[in-house]
């Protein structure tokens, strides 16, 4: 019976033990893993969403040496009536309104600060869009109905097989890939535990095989269609992403703060919705689109492509909002009126026709509620009136 005992007790002590050392030896994965998991969590969402480098691999993107551009400062807006109710209603953590280019409102909540970079979410997929237009004018992509596989012969054999880069662009690849941000083993969920474990997203991309409809024939928002052109642009070019926005956005902006990327484990930029900023400087990315591509006297993006990538071309159901090439409009968008647009309530609002460029950043856990996004674009439009 002791010896029963006395060998019960060491294979015991063993499991511990080696339950330690798997421990000490997956650390890094096991805290990932769990950030991610409680990266939504009602008392964590507020300090994730400013601290996202905490949860996740990063890259910088370089700022570079210039100085930082001036965002000068307008006379205080009076703000129209509901948006004190709405901020509160939304979790509304930063609101910056440019008007004329000046500040006429700036303001940051819940006990974040200007300096944070914030986590864009699904905004990322508009600042890929300026980089196409970029490799476009530069011939490094001959043409948008190029098939996908020819600068990035990795997806050869997957859903995206025969799928054009206007396509992607437009968000009309026919994949089958489920978006429910709410469902632990949607097809969204899949691919953030690849991203927090440090797997492979190209790799992930190109195991996708599942079609629900022929390519170009119907519209589905599908958030991995946006690594796929990061794979194209990467192929094109021959660079990776955070050293493409640096030269051609980042450092022509004059941002205030170097971003970073979200990375994968083998140091691959999460495109569709990983960069980081702070709000001063998705304000800066706004208002070089307000003017058409141009920044204090420079044309950072083709003014033609700016013009493309924010008219509705994409085949949206009728009544839905619109979309082009990475970017929203509303359903009865003015000319000009146009957005990105990220979960848990980001934007950069942009209304040319009243000069208006809007920066919203939010920690929104009822996002996903009939009649939010129609709101907050309702209360967008307000605020932009109101100038």
């Amino acid at each position: 019976m002791r010896a029963i005992v006395k060998w019960t007790i060491r294979i015991m002590l063993a499991l511990v033990l080696a339950l330690v050392v798997v421990g000490l030896w997956k650390r890094e994965e096991i805290t990932r893993l769990w950030a991610v998991n409680t990266l939504f969590d009602d008392t964590r969402i507020v300090a994730n969403f400013s601290n996202m480098e905490r949860a996740f691999l990063t890259l910088p993107v370089p700022r570079g040496d210039g100085p930082v551009s001036p965002l000068p400062q307008g006379s205080e807006m009076s703000l129209p009536e509901g948006v004190a109710t709405w901020i509160e209603a939304r979790n509304v953590t930063s609101l910056l309104v440019l008007h004329d280019g000046r500040i006429v409102h700036e303001r940051y909540l819940h006990g974040t600060q200007a300096e944070d970079r914030r986590i864009s979410w699904s905004v990322a997929k508009s600042f890929l869009s300026a980089l196409f237009g970029i490799a476009l004018a530069e011939g490094q992509i001959a043409s948008l109905d190029d098939p996908v596989t020819r600068y990035a012969p990795q997806l050869q054999g997957s859903a995206y097989d025969g799928t054009t880069i206007r396509q992607l662009l437009q968000m009309t690849s026919g994949l089958e890939f489920d978006e429910d941000y709410l469902n632990y083993d949607s097809d969204i969920n899949r691919m953030g535990r690849v991203l927090a474990l440090g797997g492979t997203m190209d790799g992930f991309a190109a195991g996708l095989t599942a079609r629900a409809a022929d390519p170009g024939t119907r519209w589905k928002y599908v958030s991995i269609d946006t690594h796929a052109l990061a794979m194209v642009l990467r192929g094109a070019t021959g660079r990776d992403l955070p050293g493409l926005l640096s030269e051609h956005i980042i450092q022509p902006l004059g941002f205030q703060a170097e971003p970073y990327y979200l990375s994968d484990g083998e140091g691959v930029a999460f495109a569709l919705g990983g960069l980081n900023l702070t709000t001063r400087d998705y304000a800066r990315f706004g208002l070089m689109v307000e003017q058409m591509g141009r920044y204090q006297g420079r044309q950072v993006v083709p003014e033609d492509w700016i013009r493309a990538s924010t008219t509705p071309s994409a085949p949206t159901p009728e009544g839905a909002l619109k979309y082009g090439y990475q970017w929203w409009m509303p359903q009865d968008a003015r000319d000009g009126e146009v957005f990105g647009h990220g979960i848990y309530g980001q934007y950069i609002y942009i209304d040319r026709a009243r000069d208006a460029v809007i920066v919203v950043t939010s920690a929104d856990r009822g996002f996903r509620e009939p009649g939010v996004k129609t709101g907050n674009i309702a209360m967008l439009r307000r605020i932009a009136a109101a100038l």
